[in-house]
């Protein structure tokens, strides 16, 4: 390993595996098998085939498998996968990481009030999903959640946000906890020149 390899390496950070297991699962139930193997045979994730991620995975990991997922399926055609992918990343949470009896609570409070307490909690288990980026979040009318140097687009360039697992993630989420009729949309993504991912939350 060369001295700029190490220095990337030491730089990176980690992912919940759910950006890798929650992606082949969508892509599997909209195409087949196949796709979801020729996919990660192109990111070069064949060894997740045999068993998915049980623990944090390397956030670069995450970068490929994304990019694989636009350059085999398009654009369009991938940002409906990884929203997907966003979406049962949410019900997992749901499942599996948020007490229910904060669930509950969350459901009984005022929306704006319920919007707080839950941007509060992402934002103390970002590490899990930014990996080495930033997020940050701010109350109102929008909710605005904001995420830069994220994974999803790293290094990507495109004339539209591509970071629609991150929008389908926090979508379940507000939508279930919050308020039912929410909508999350990305308005700003670094893959487009902007400084940083910026998603509002209306309902």
């Amino acid at each position: 390993m060369n001295q700029q390899s190490q220095h990337e390496a030491s730089h990176a950070g980690r992912i919940g595996p759910n950006a890798i297991i929650r992606v082949a699962e969508a892509l599997e139930a909209a195409e087949n098998r196949a796709a979801v193997e020729h996919l990660f045979t192109a990111a070069g994730l064949a060894h997740y085939l045999d068993a998915m991620p049980d623990a944090m995975v390397d956030e670069r990991e995450v970068s490929r498998l994304q990019t694989a997922l636009r350059e085999q399926l398009g654009i369009a055609r991938a940002r409906a996968i990884s929203r997907d992918a966003g979406r049962r990343t949410g019900d997992y949470l749901l499942a599996h990481r948020i007490p229910k009896p904060a669930q509950r609570l969350l459901k009984l409070l005022p929306a704006g009030l319920a919007s707080q307490v839950l941007i509060k909690a992402i934002g103390k288990n970002a590490w899990t999903f930014a990996g080495s980026g930033h997020f940050s979040a701010a109350p109102g009318k929008p909710v605005r959640l904001t995420i830069q140097n994220g994974p999803i687009c790293a290094g990507a360039k495109a004339d539209e946000p591509l970071c629609d697992f991150y929008a389908g993630t926090f979508e379940r989420l507000f939508r279930v906890l919050v308020q039912r009729e929410t909508q999350v949309t990305e308005t700003a993504c670094q893959a487009q020149g902007a400084e940083a991912c910026v998603f509002e939350a209306r309902w």
